[in-house]
C-alpha cells in the first residue's frame, strides 16, 4: 500500500463515522457504537501499515506529502490542502488512532445505557478526525482547521449532558479559554505571511534563519499562547477542571491521547522558530516550570477523583512544555513523556471511570475505601499506571519523566539548578497526590453509602484498561532503549546536544528519594488516619488555595473580565453619549430649527402680501435714509 495515496484515510476514516453517524438518526442508535469503533480501529490499521511501510524507507524518504487539493489561491497567498506524514506525525498518529481506539471499546460499556450514545461515537470520530488532521497538516492553516476542530470537538463532549447546567457551563469556558489561545495562532500566521510570504511549514522553517530575532519571538510567544490553551498552561488553564463534567471516556481521551497534546505537538513541529528565538524559549519553559508546580499543588487537595487525574494532567503536560523548551536537549523528553503519559493517564481515566461505575458514579473520594478486593481488575490496572506516573523503575514515567529532570539539570548554572529543583519538587508533589488517590480509593474502611454495592466493570471496559496497563509497564523501556525514540525524531527536532551536569545515575537516586518521600508522606496522612467522610476545614491556606485551583478563576476575572466589562460599559457609553450623541444632537438641532422656521411658513395669502410690502417698505425706507444722509 503507497502511504502518499492512502495518507488522507487516516482522518477520512472517523470523519466519514462522524458523519455518517450524525446523519442517520434513531435508527443508528444500536449499531453505532460498533461503527464508531471500528473507524478508528481502521484509522489505526493505517497508522500501523504507514509506520512499518516507514520504517522501510531511508531516513531521507520517511517524510510523504501529499497534496489533496489548492485550498487558497489568492494573489500571493497559495495555500495547498495538503497532509505530511513524518517521524514527529506517526507517533501522534500511532497514539491518537490506538489510544482512541481503545477509549471507544471502552466507552461501548461506559455509554451503553445512555439514550444518546451515537451522537457520542460521531463526537468521539470527530474528536479522533480534528486531532489527525491537526498532526498530519504540512502548512500553519491546515493545522488551524484540526486546532478549531479539536475545540469544537471537545466543547460537544464536554458539554454532552448539557441537560446538566454544570456540564453546559463547563462546555462554554472551555470554548471561550481556548479562543483566546486561538487568536495567538491566528496572528502568528498572519506575521508568517507578512516574514516569510508563505505558512508553509518547509517554507516558514526554511527562512526562519534570515528573519529578526524579534519576528521570531513575537511568534514564538504567540505559538505559546496557542500551546496555553489547548494544553491548558498557565494563564489558560483554568478550563481543565470543568471539562471533568462530560463523561469519562472523554476526559481520557482529552487528557491522553487528543487535546491537550496539541500544544506541545504546536511547540515540537516549530522547532526551527523557537531554536532562532531564545527570549520565545525562555517563555515556553517559565510556562512549563509554573504549571507543572501549579498543577500538582492542586492536586494534592482535590477530592474528587477525576479532577485529581484533572490537575495531574495539567501537571505532567507542564512537564512536557519544559521540556520542550529546553530546545533539542528536550523536544525527545517531551514527546516520550508525552507517548508514555498517554498510556498511563488513559489506564487511570479508564480506571477511574470503572470505579465510578461501581459507585453509582459517585466522584468523590471520600466515600470510597477498601475497593481492592471487590474491583481487582481494576485495582491492579490502575496501580500499575500510578506506578508508572510516580516514576517507579521500570515502569514507563521513569524512563520519560527522569529524561525531563536530566535535560533540566543538564541546563547548567543557577537555570539549570532552579530547573532542576523544580522538576524534581513537581515528582514529589506527584507521588504524594497519587498515593492519595490510590489510599482513599482502594484502601481503608469503607465509605460508601449503605444503597451502593461495588462490582467489577464488563470485560468490554476491563479490556481496553489491561492493555493500556501493558502499555504503562512497557513503552517507557521500549522508546527509551538504545536512544531509540531521540534517534528516530532527530531528522525533524535535530540531534540533542549538551553537557552533562550531574551524572544520570545521581539525578535518579535524587528523583526516586523524592518520589519515596511523597509517597511515605501521603502513607502517613491517609493510611494511618482516618480519613472523614467530608473535608475538615481547620486546614491550612495554601490547601484552602489548592481546592480553589489556587485562585485560578479569581485571578481571570480580577485580572481579565471584571476590566473587560468595565471597559466595554465604557465603550457603550462614549458610543452612545460621545458617538450617538454627536450624530443625534446635530440631528436634533436640524429637525429644531426647520420646526421654528416651519412655523412662519402660515399659508395665508394676505401673510406673504403683507410680508412682502413691509419689506418693501423697509427696503424704500433705507435707500431714503442712505439719499438724505
Amino acid at each position: 500500500m503507497d502511504t502518499a495515496v492512502t495518507l488522507w484515510l487516516l482522518p477520512a476514516l472517523p470523519l466519514a463515522g462522524a458523519i455518517i453517524l450524525l446523519s442517520v438518526g434513531r435508527h443508528g442508535d444500536k449499531p453505532g457504537p460498533v461503527l464508531g469503533t471500528l473507524m478508528a480501529l481502521a484509522s489505526f490499521a493505517v497508522a500501523m501499515i504507514a509506520f512499518v511501510d516507514m520504517l522501510g524507507r531511508d531516513t531521507a524518504a520517511r517524510t510523504i506529502h501529499t497534496d489533496l487539493f489548492s485550498w487558497v489561491p489568492v494573489a500571493g497567498l497559495r495555500i495547498d490542502f495538503a497532509l505530511q506524514l513524518d517521524q514527529l506525525s506517526i507517533c501522534f498518529a500511532l497514539l491518537i488512532t490506538g489510544v482512541g481506539s481503545l477509549i471507544h471499546i471502552y466507552s461501548i460499556g461506559y455509554m451503553r445505557h445512555d439514550p444518546a450514545r451515537r451522537r457520542f461515537f460521531a463526537y468521539l470520530n470527530l474528536f479522533l478526525a480534528a486531532m489527525l488532521l491537526l498532526v498530519l497538516a504540512n502548512n500553519y492553516l491546515v493545522l488551524y482547521l484540526g486546532w478549531e476542530g479539536v475545540g469544537l470537538a471537545s466543547y460537544l463532549l464536554i458539554g454532552f449532558w448539557y441537560h446538566k447546567p454544570s456540564a453546559a457551563t463547563a462546555a462554554k469556558k472551555a470554548f471561550v479559554v481556548n479562543r483566546v489561545g486561538d487568536m495567538g495562532l491566528a496572528i502568528a500566521m498572519m506575521v508568517m505571511f507578512a516574514t516569510f510570504g508563505s505558512i508553509d511549514f518547509d517554507t516558514v522553517f526554511g527562512a526562519a534563519d534570515a528573519a529578526g530575532e524579534g519576528t521570531l519571538t513575537a511568534i514564538g510567544l504567540l505559538l505559546l499562547l496557542a500551546a496555553c490553551g489547548k494544553s491548558a498552561q498557565v494563564p489558560l488553564q483554568s478550563w481543565l477542571g470543568d471539562a471533568m463534567e462530560g463523561p469519562t471516556p472523554v476526559s481520557a481521551l482529552i487528557h491522553a491521547a487528543t487535546m491537550v497534546t496539541a500544544g506541545v505537538y504546536l511547540i515540537a513541529r516549530s522547532n526551527p522558530i523557537f531554536d532562532l528565538a531564545p527570549n520565545a524559549r525562555l517563555g515556553v519553559v517559565l510556562v512549563g516550570a509554573v504549571t507543572l508546580l501549579f498543577g500538582a499543588i492542586v492536586g494534592c487537595a482535590k477530592d474528587d477523583i477525576k479532577k485529581a487525574l484533572a490537575a495531574s494532567t495539567m501537571s505532567q503536560i507542564g512537564y512536557m512544555v519544559l521540556a520542550a523548551g529546553l530546545g533539542p536537549i528536550g523536544y525527545a523528553a517531551a514527546i516520550m513523556h508525552l507517548l508514555t503519559h498517554g498510556f498511563f493517564k488513559a489506564g487511570l481515566f479508564l480506571g477511574a471511570g470503572s470505579v465510578m461505575h461501581a459507585m453509582n458514579d459517585e466522584t468523590d473520594m471520600r466515600r470510597y475505601g477498601g475497593l481492592r478486593r471487590l474491583l481487582p481488575i481494576t485495582y491492579i490496572t490502575f496501580g500499575l499506571g500510578y506506578l508508572a506516573i510516580i516514576g517507579v523503575p521500570p515502569f514507563a514515567g521513569f524512563f520519560s519523566k527522569d529524561r525531563i529532570i536530566e535535560a533540566a539539570f543538564n541546563q547548567g548554572g543557577v537555570n539549570g539548578l532552579a530547573l532542576g529543583t523544580v522538576a524534581l519538587l513537581g515528582a514529589g508533589l506527584t507521588a504524594f497526590y497519587m498515593t492519595r488517590v490510590v489510599l482513599m480509593t482502594f484502601f481503608g474502611e469503607r465509605r460508601w453509602k449503605p444503597d451502593t454495592h461495588p462490582h467489577e466493570s464488563p470485560a468490554v471496559m476491563t479490556g481496553p484498561m489491561i492493555l493500556l496497563a501493558l502499555g504503562s509497564i512497557g513503552a517507557g523501556a521500549v522508546l527509551a532503549y538504545g536512544s531509540s525514540l531521540q534517534n528516530w525524531l532527530e531528522p525533524v527536532v535535530g540531534a540533542e546536544h549538551g553537557t552533562e551536569t550531574l551524572p544520570a545515575a545521581v539525578i535518579t537516586v535524587l528523583a526516586l528519594s523524592v518520589v519515596g518521600i511523597g509517597v511515605a508522606v501521603a502513607y502517613a496522612q491517609y493510611a494511618q488516619r482516618e480519613i472523614p467522610e467530608t473535608a475538615p476545614e481547620s486546614v491550612s491556606a495554601v490547601t484552602i488555595a489548592a481546592r480553589r485551583d489556587l485562585y485560578g478563576d479569581a485571578v481571570n476575572e480580577t485580572v481579565f473580565m471584571r476590566p473587560g466589562q468595565h471597559a466595554t460599559r465604557a465603550l457603550v457609553f462614549l458610543d452612545n453619549r460621545g458617538i450617538d450623541g454627536i450624530v443625534n444632537g446635530t440631528a436634533a438641532l436640524i429637525g429644531g430649527l426647520s420646526a421654528r422656521i416651519r412655523r412662519v411658513q402660515s399659508g395665508f395669502v394676505r401673510s406673504y402680501a403683507l410680508s412682502m410690502f413691509t419689506g418693501a417698505a423697509l427696503v424704500a425706507a433705507a435707500l431714503l435714509a442712505v439719499r438724505l444722509w
